[in-house]
């Protein structure tokens, strides 16, 4: 039984990354049924690709995921065939047939299969690949159950290169906290829709992604860190609002934001930034792309405000600018 190589697009292996996508034109056109849709499809396919799910939050007109891409590994035709299933749980009969034509072609290594493996490989291993397949086939579907037709999102995806550590925790709990801010719950834990409150409902896989993230080895002792996170300043209602010049400000002013006050302000670090994490991976994540493109000679990282017990953290891209009449 042949084996293959799945290619990982990172220099250091193992990766993870803050994926963003958005409606065509900013439409909310998620109701509750949608959301629960694009979340089991988030599951199968990011099984079917071998990626890690480490949180996420899906509303009405966007949806965030913190995936993890691990280091290549192998897959045999057994488990290429597994995870082929996962994305047909419920097969036609037609396509009953066509595993089952599949299955004894990949055992007597047909030459035709060499193609399909190939194809099916490229798929897997790729946070590009993966959010390609995930928002296709979310497309259909919602296309067929709303009897429309044409484009569903408005750009191909946004990523942000997250490194471990606190740039993980403070991007973990800032893509939690997106319900907080949209004036949708009061405590991410009663959004449905969102990593951390299926965490607590008792989802082993996130309880699993998320005590790894914040450098915990059980769930009791990272649920108790990652409320703090979440929870430890004094504003815990409502979407706060501030802007980055508003918290340059604050600093001016000798004030001081705890995590959960900074987590809880509409930050575009942690969506436009393209790198997060120490000024040193910034600065080796930027030499890379250097190297491969010869572009951003004159850039240089960008560090962001010192709030709570985060440390030092910094981003290669600055916030965006808005423009006049941009909500």
């Amino acid at each position: 039984m042949r084996t293959a190589r799945i290619k990982i697009p990172s220099d250091e292996g193992t990766a993870v990354y803050h994926c963003i996508s958005r409606t065509v034109n900013g439409e909310r056109l998620f109701d509750e049924t949608a959301r629960e849709m694009f979340r089991r499809q988030m599951w199968q396919v990011a099984e079917y690709c071998g990626v890690q799910i480490i949180t996420y939050a899906i509303l009405s007109n966007h949806f965030h995921i913190l995936v993890l891409v691990p280091r290549a590994t192998t897959v045999n035709d057994a488990e290429l065939l597994r995870r082929y299933k996962l994305l047909y749980p419920q097969p036609t009969k037609f396509q009953v047939a066509r595993l089952d034509v599949l299955e004894k072609k990949l055992a007597a290594d047909d030459d035709d299969m060499h193609v399909w493996r190939k194809q099916q490989l490229a798929l897997m291993g790729d946070v590009s690949q993966f959010m390609k397949l995930l928002k296709q086939r979310f497309s259909v579907w919602f296309n067929q159950t709303h009897g429309r037709f044409g484009t569903l999102w408005s750009e191909r995806f946004k990523s942000v290169l997250v490194e471990n550590g606190p740039a993980l925790r403070a991007m973990a709990a800032y893509i939690d906290l997106n319900p907080v801010r949209a004036g949708l719950a009061a405590d991410p834990k009663d959004y449905r829709f969102c990593g951390y409150a299926e965490a607590v409902a008792g989802g082993k896989k996130l309880r699993a992604s998320l005590s790894a993230a914040l450098e915990h080895t059980d769930w009791r002792t990272a649920h108790n860190s990652y409320r703090q996170m979440l929870h430890g300043g004094k504003n815990k209602r409502g979407a706060a609002s501030l802007s980055a010049t508003q918290i340059e400000k604050v600093r001016a002013a000798q004030g001081a934001l705890s995590t959960a006050e900074w987590l809880r302000c509409r930050l575009r670090y942690f969506t436009d930034g393209a790198v997060l994490g120490s000024q040193a991976f910034v600065t080796a994540q930027l030499a890379r792309y250097r190297q491969r493109t010869g572009r951003r000679k004159h850039t240089a990282p960008r560090p962001l405000p010192v709030v709570g017990d985060l440390g030092e953290l910094a981003v290669l891209r600055g916030q965006r600018q808005r423009h006049a009449g941009q909500p």
